[in-house]
């Protein structure tokens, strides 16, 4: 006679349990950016850019070696500070996240990667500065134009479009602000514009008279600013307020909402700033990834979003291409494919660098981001 056994409900549920768990790896997605402080947008909308992509990822139920991926978010605030993003990095490391997105600041994401690379973390970031990619990390992907790129797209702008031949050059001593700032600079000079004076202050100013009184002074027909939209906002007002009505040029970091935002009315066209990547909302996905996030976030994207955005899709791409989830051998993947994205296509050198991507110099009408030219 044979024997029947009967298992309790609760035990079924138990054993059904373990067979789903089984059938689902988890994959941590970090992200590490200024989530306080006068850039916190910026961090947010960062932040905002991973989740949109995981959840549209964890919709697609991917398959890597017979498991279903879940993609879970784990966000980090690094308070735009190297030290605290070095903390963030190894808290990430101890967590077993093995993708990073960010730093957004230069400054902290030199130091944090060389953690990241010793605990085989791949980290993805908006940090323009030439020395992020210059250790040749393998896992270390830098998802925008370098500074380099950048400053080149503004001196030529200045010097052809603007015909600017004066200028005056202010940077917030930050790892982001002298990078580009210097190059700028270089390339201003190569163009023949001449650069009457470089002055310098920080990223927790708001008092900037004396400085644009001296460039006043040495008579510059426009200026540079590399820093941040908390800063070049009440620079613009106070240029006004002194008579000094010359463009302010400047970085991405200028190319944000925020810097309308906080500028009113001194934020107009004598703002022009260059952003990394082609104008989304001319791209064959932009349009809905702009629908999107406006649906699930009750507000439009800020400069990054899209970009953090395409880089989580790609590192999934990737995983799918090396069909493991092991982060030194997706990097592999990511150097030897490319993606296309709602910003652009994506595809890196040897030392994480984006292969080509385009430059675009915008201006503010109306308190709105308007392009004006690509390059």
């Amino acid at each position: 006679m044979r024997s029947k056994i009967k298992m309790a409900p609760l035990a079924l549920a138990a054993l059904f349990a373990v067979q789903a768990t089984a059938a689902e790896q988890i994959v941590k997605i970090g992200v590490s950016g200024p989530l306080s402080g006068s850039n916190a947008f910026a961090g947010k909308d960062n932040e905002n850019g991973v989740r949109l992509a995981i959840e549209e990822l964890n919709a697609q139920k991917i398959q890597v070696g017979g498991n279903v991926l879940r993609f879970v978010l784990q966000s980090e605030d690094d308070a735009g500070d190297p030290k605290q993003g070095v903390t963030v990095a190894q808290k990430f490391a101890d967590a077993g996240v093995k993708y990073v997105l960010g730093p957004y600041n230069s400054g902290v994401a030199i130091p944090a990667s060389r953690v990241y690379n010793d605990n085989g973390i791949l980290m993805s970031t908006v940090g323009t500065n030439p020395k992020i990619t210059a250790a040749g990390y393998p896992t270390v992907f830098r998802i925008v134009a370098s500074d380099t790129q950048v400053g080149a797209s503004v001196a030529g702008y200045a010097a052809k479009e603007l015909k600017v031949r004066n200028v005056g050059v202010i940077d917030d001593r930050t790892a982001f602000g002298q990078g580009i700032a210097m190059e700028f600079k270089r390339q201003a000079q190569q163009a023949g514009i001449k650069v009457a004076g470089h002055e310098f202050t920080n990223d927790k100013a708001s008092d900037f008279a004396a400085i644009l009184t001296s460039l006043r002074a040495k008579k510059v027909d426009a200026i540079f600013f590399g820093g941040y939209a908390p800063q070049g906002a009440p620079m613009v007002r106070q240029m006004k307020q002194l008579g000094l009505n010359v463009p302010l040029l400047g970085g991405d970091t200028l190319c944000s909402p925020e810097m309308a935002r906080l500028g009113g009315a001194a934020v107009g066209e004598n703002v022009r700033c260059a952003q990394a990547g082609a104008i989304v909302a001319k791209q064959p996905g932009g349009p809905a990834f702009l629908a999107s996030y406006k649906k699930r976030f009750g507000r439009d994207p800020d400069v990054y979003a899209p970009s953090f955005y395409d880089q989580t899709k790609f590192i999934a791409q990737a995983i799918q291409q090396a069909k493991s989830v092991d982060a030194k051998q997706v990097g592999a993947a990511m150097h030897a494919i490319s993606y296309q994205g709602v910003v652009g296509a994506y595809g890196y050198d040897a030392k994480g660098n984006l292969k080509k991507t385009a430059v675009t110099v915008y201006t503010f009408k109306n308190g709105a981001l308007t392009p004006l030219a690509s390059y």
